[in-house]
């Protein structure tokens, strides 16, 4: 048997890394929830994580000569956030302003996204290749004072990176913004009643924009987020981690506190996927190495069929609002 002390190692490992997998779906299915509670399903959420990540990680493969550490990684992530927001914008003015068929824009998005990033990586790159390599000077060893502190400082505040925090404050300001504030109760009215809404003098419109770039920037961000701790060159793919965000948003029932839940679960998943070699008794079984890398995606398939009865996704969801054909 195997005593507290030797598997605490193991457990510490575990965690870690599963803040490495966790925070990335978290940050993205809160950026989906933004959009579809305000009536919009945003299906290209991998597509702009896919932009989000290329364009700050180009952007540090520019500069890391002459900046490093977290200044850098404040900036990657305004960069990640704006080129979000400008690469989701062709699917806001789809969906709203057009009224089009908000799949299809979605799906568009998520094909230009990874050819956009290879030819302007081969294009613009002195080695005219497409991957986007950086040095990854971001890692926290340990943050003075919390980690030291027995038990969490293991657990949250060594080998971490600032984006883990960041994850946990936007999961903090999207419960606020949602639930306690005006902007809040109207981005949830236009996607439940849009009409209601329009006839208070909400401008539906406008909200619904509002809720896609936000989405948008969310996205952005969480395909940075993904890239960094997870290696050292971008190759214009996040592995579908878009895909699983919504998943995760499903699940967690567009819910800010069910979303963390489910992403934590899904993060652990894909933890024991990735990392199983570096826990003794999961190592020593005889099971082939492409079962644990099945083990997220069956999880999702799991979860999705078990909730799939209760889910209460927002009623005006996916349907374009046409103010004047009310």
């Amino acid at each position: 048997m195997i005593g507290f002390a030797g598997a605490w190692p193991v457990i510490v490992f575990l965690v870690q890394q599963m803040w490495y997998f966790s925070v990335p779906l978290l940050i993205v299915a809160l950026g989906g929830m933004f959009s579809e509670r305000a009536g919009v399903v945003n299906i290209a959420l991998e597509g702009i994580m896919v932009i989000g990540a290329f364009t700050s990680l180009f952007m540090v493969n520019h500069l890391q000569d002459s900046m490093s550490g977290q200044g850098l990684l404040c900036l990657a992530l305004i960069t990640a956030a704006a080129s979000g927001m400008l690469f989701t914008l062709p699917h806001a003015y789809a969906s709203i302003s057009l009224r089009s068929d908000q799949t299809i824009s979605g799906a568009a998005l998520n094909m230009a996204a990874p050819a956009i990033a290879i030819y302007i990586a081969r294009t613009f790159q002195d080695n005219h290749v497409q991957q986007v390599q950086f040095k990854n000077t971001f890692r926290l060893a340990s943050v003075p004072l919390l980690g030291d502190i027995p038990f969490i400082g293991p657990l949250l505040f060594k080998n971490a990176y600032l984006t883990t925090y960041l994850g946990f404050a936007i999961l903090i300001v999207s419960a606020i913004a949602l639930y306690k504030t005006k902007f809040g109760l109207r981005l949830r009215a236009c996607g439940e009643h849009p009409q209601a809404a329009d006839s208070v003098g909400v401008n539906v419109y406008r909200v619904r924009y509002a809720g896609v770039l936000i989405s948008g920037a969310l996205a952005g961000i969480g395909g940075l987020v993904f890239v960094i701790p997870t290696s050292t060159d971008f190759n214009a793919t996040v592995s579908g981690y878009g895909f699983l965000a919504l998943a995760v948003l499903i699940f967690g029932q567009w819910r800010p506190a069910r979303i963390c839940l489910a992403a934590l679960f899904f993060g652990l998943m894909k933890t024991i996927a990735s990392a199983y070699s570096g826990v003794p008794v999961l190592k020593s079984l005889p099971i082939p190495s492409d079962i644990y890398k099945m083990i997220p995606y069956a999880a999702t398939l799991a979860a999705l069929a078990l909730t799939s009865r209760r889910s209460q996704a927002p009623r005006a969801s996916g349907v374009p609002y046409d103010q004047g054909g009310r």
